[in-house]
């Protein structure tokens, strides 16, 4: 069924998720929640569907249907499992690297191998001293000849046990103009993974600590030029981790509506449905308000960002929103089944668990509330949208609505 934003072929590739989603991750949850091990197979079979080259253009091999496209897989996936969904939008926005600021060179190197499955990229930029105040990293990469050394520590890295190629931005110089990034391989000597350390939720997700002793990387490495990592760093950022993170959200609100729903229905009460009960229909009355509110909000800033309109400020409040929308209505859904919930026979436990990784990343509500504040005073930071409209435009989509 068609949307306001989504078009047949969306629709198309909805189904086609949804059914690998219920077919071959969803078996593997429980074993997932036992061992909370980096699945390191299942990423590997995810990848090989061709998915994580949804943006990358078809001259490269991949998909080339967008951001919305993308949307669609990473919220199918996360309603049925949000830590594999979590190691696409991760994937993801190591694409966004290398798309944005690799040499013609790279993309042909590294793009298709991504697209093929063959290659799962991450991003590497926070640090344990300055968390999200990128500025504030410490890591380094002096030039010594035909070389890069870098030294320093990068810490909840997506994808960090299952990467295969590091986007690790470090400090050039001084200032805002003074990082830079460049691609490192796993393994690489003077590259040491840190060892996985199990969460609270996201179980089979990897998220850990990258540590650079004396690592020695060519100069073409480099993405970009010397200067470029602030770049590299919040581009990815906005036009990547802000929409990914929004569809992870997205779908654990929808899982977390749906198996509450079914709770009040297969559950009686005075010889009624639990849902019969009014406080219960109103909150799930709320949950429903709620999901389709995030969810407009996650598909038109999506939909914008294809057309490679302004929105980052849409980009902004759709990660504000579908974050704290899926919170309160993960309180509701433990509202409604009371101690039943707190069991793991039922699936909302771990909902809550998920939902509550997606806070952070990309910015914390309060920053994008901060970034909100700033462009309703007429003070926002640019357009990021904006400056990369010809890369992020995929238009494929939305032809093929217009020609039916």
């Amino acid at each position: 069924m068609h949307g306001y934003f989504t078009t047949e072929l969306h629709e198309r590739l909805r189904d086609e998720v949804r059914m690998f989603a219920e077919t071959e991750v969803r078996p593997r949850i429980p074993q997932m929640e036992s061992s909370r091990a980096v699945q390191h197979g299942l990423s590997r079979l995810i990848a090989a569907q061709g998915w994580i080259g949804v943006t990358i253009g078809a001259q490269y091999g991949g998909m080339g249907l967008g951001h919305l496209a993308k949307t669609v897989i990473i919220e199918e996936l996360s309603r049925v499992n949000g830590a594999m969904g979590a190691m696409v939008q991760a994937s993801q926005l190591g694409v966004a690297k290398i798309v944005h600021f690799g040499s013609e060179e790279q993309k042909k190197r590294w793009l298709p191998a991504i697209a093929a499955g063959e290659c799962l990229p991450t991003i590497a930029v926070t640090e344990p001293g300055s968390g999200g105040h990128v500025l504030g990293m410490t890591a380094s990469a002096e030039r010594d000849g035909d070389s890069y050394v870098l030294n320093g520590r990068k810490v909840f890295v997506g994808n960090s046990h299952v990467g295969d190629l590091h986007g690790v931005v470090a400090r050039t110089g001084s200032g805002s103009g003074g990082l830079s990034a460049f691609l490192v391989e796993a393994g690489h000597p003077g590259l040491t993974l840190g060892l996985h350390q199990e969460a609270m939720g996201l179980h089979g997700f990897s998220f850990g600590e990258l540590t650079f002793d004396n690592c020695r990387v060519p100069a073409e490495s480099l993405l970009g030029s010397e200067g470029d990592g602030l770049a590299v760093a919040y581009s990815s950022s906005v036009l990547y981790g802000r929409p990914n993170l929004t569809a992870v959200s997205l779908g654990i609100h929808r899982a977390l509506l749906e198996e509450t729903a079914a709770f009040c229905t297969e559950r009686h009460r005075y010889g009624k449905p639990l849902h019969d009960v009014g406080p219960v229909k109103l909150k799930l009355g709320q949950m429903q308000s709620r999901m389709m509110t995030a969810r407009l909000a996650a598909y038109h800033a999506a939909y914008l960002l294809d057309l490679g309109l302004p929105c980052d400020a849409e980009l902004m409040n759709a990660k504000l929103i579908n974050v704290e929308y899926a919170l309160d209505s993960a309180r509701a859904a433990m509202e409604v089944h009371a101690a039943s919930g707190l069991f793991t026979d039922r699936p909302v436990e771990r909902y809550i668990r998920d939902a509550h990784h997606i806070f952070a990343p990309a910015g914390t509500s309060d920053v994008q509330l901060l970034r909100l504040g700033e462009v309703a005073l007429g003070l926002g930071k640019g357009q990021w949208s904006q400056r990369f409209a010809d890369l992020v435009r995929s238009p494929m989509a939305y032809d093929e609505q217009l020609t039916g």
